[in-house]
């Protein structure tokens, strides 16, 4: 009998049934069972049932500790930014890389981490006007999830044998950004055998595009992971390949609850035109499942679907020919090839 492994399913909006279906293709092709809860977070299922979809979202991820969430659409609220605060995700871990065969205008090879608190700054503070001629937005930074996120960053950095980067505005941002900073500080110091630096944001974007090699664990407060993490991915050659973990932890440091998704939109203009690009959420099942325990399985659906879009089989938006259910069937096939047990 198969391992079977319980995973809310957050359904979301545009090309979001048509990645479901890809996923659904991929899972059926696993040595593992996948026993997907599907929740219903479309725009409008939000607009009906408001408060209690989140109410049934949060019971459902809490319940299985694994989700994986399509992209949705932002309107009257994030539902990113919704679950975070609810299921206490405080860190964002996206992993950034260079694909051969993938093509970019940017030449230089690129593997880059970046951890992003996933709460606070003006993300929760949705601003107000002040008269006719102005506006303001109160900007949050909060000791736990920053003290989360750098622990996460310090530990994935050793266990990877990589080196940490923290980057904020604290010259300037003294309160705010300043906090950061301590408090990164306060837990590199009590990893003193992970190498670690701090550097500008501004500079650190531009220092990213001239020399990457020197950057691997990048640690950052939620809107400048917010930023840096899309300009990372159109460096590697699109948001299309990019995935991300959401984490919560416990008191021993060890993840609690893990959804995962993909970092590209909901992309309504190819919306049942079976184009859209299943890389990101192929590469985030496999984050997923490496997380539930069976990292042979996750290391197969990764090292298949970058190893395809190698070998030129890739869809349109990568500069290939298929569409998103052939190539599914053709990382499900490869999948299924290397996972085969031996005769």
């Amino acid at each position: 009998m198969r391992p079977t492994y319980a995973v809310t399913e957050l359904l979301g909006d545009g090309i979001g049934a048509e990645l479901s279906d890809a996923i659904h293709v991929l899972a059926d092709a696993l040595p593992i069972r996948l026993d997907f809860i599907p929740v219903d977070l479309t725009l409008a299922n939000r607009r009906a049932r408001g408060k209690a979809i989140y109410d049934e979202a949060v019971e459902a991820v809490c319940t299985t500790k694994l989700a994986l969430k399509y992209p949705t659409v932002t309107a009257e609220e994030s539902p990113n930014a919704v679950l975070r605060r609810r299921l206490d995700l405080s860190v964002i871990h996206r992993p950034v890389y260079t694909i051969p065969g993938v093509p970019t205008n940017f030449t230089r090879p690129l593997d880059v981490d970046i951890v992003r608190i996933a709460t606070g700054g003006t993300y929760d503070d949705p601003g107000r006007p002040i008269g006719d001629g102005g506006a303001v937005s109160l900007r949050i930074v909060e000791r736990k999830p920053v003290f989360e996120a750098a622990r996460y960053a310090f530990n994935f950095a050793r266990q990877t044998g990589r080196h940490v980067t923290s980057a904020s505005k604290h010259t300037i941002q003294r309160a705010t950004d300043g906090l950061f900073e301590r408090v990164t500080l306060e837990v590199a110091h009590q990893n003193p055998d992970v190498g670690h630096k701090i550097e500008l944001f501004d500079a650190l974007l531009g220092k990213l595009i001239m020399t990457p090699e020197k950057y691997q664990v990048v640690l950052v407060l939620n809107e400048y992971g917010d930023f840096l993490s899309d300009m990372a991915c159109g460096l590697a050659g699109s948001l299309g390949i990019g995935a991300s973990a959401n984490l919560a932890f416990d008191a021993e440091a060890a993840v609690r609850i893990a959804m995962y998704d993909a970092a590209h939109g909901t992309a309504p203009d190819i919306q049942g035109k079976n184009l859209a690009n299943p890389t990101a959420i192929f590469l985030a099942l496999a984050m997923l499942c490496i997380q539930a325990g069976e990292p042979e399985v996750g290391r197969a659906i990764k090292e298949s679907t970058l190893g395809l879009l190698r070998d030129g089989v890739r869809t349109r938006d990568l500069g290939g020919t298929e569409s998103t259910s052939s190539f599914s069937a053709a990382v499900a096939a490869e999948v299924a090839r290397k996972l085969k047990p031996a005769s």
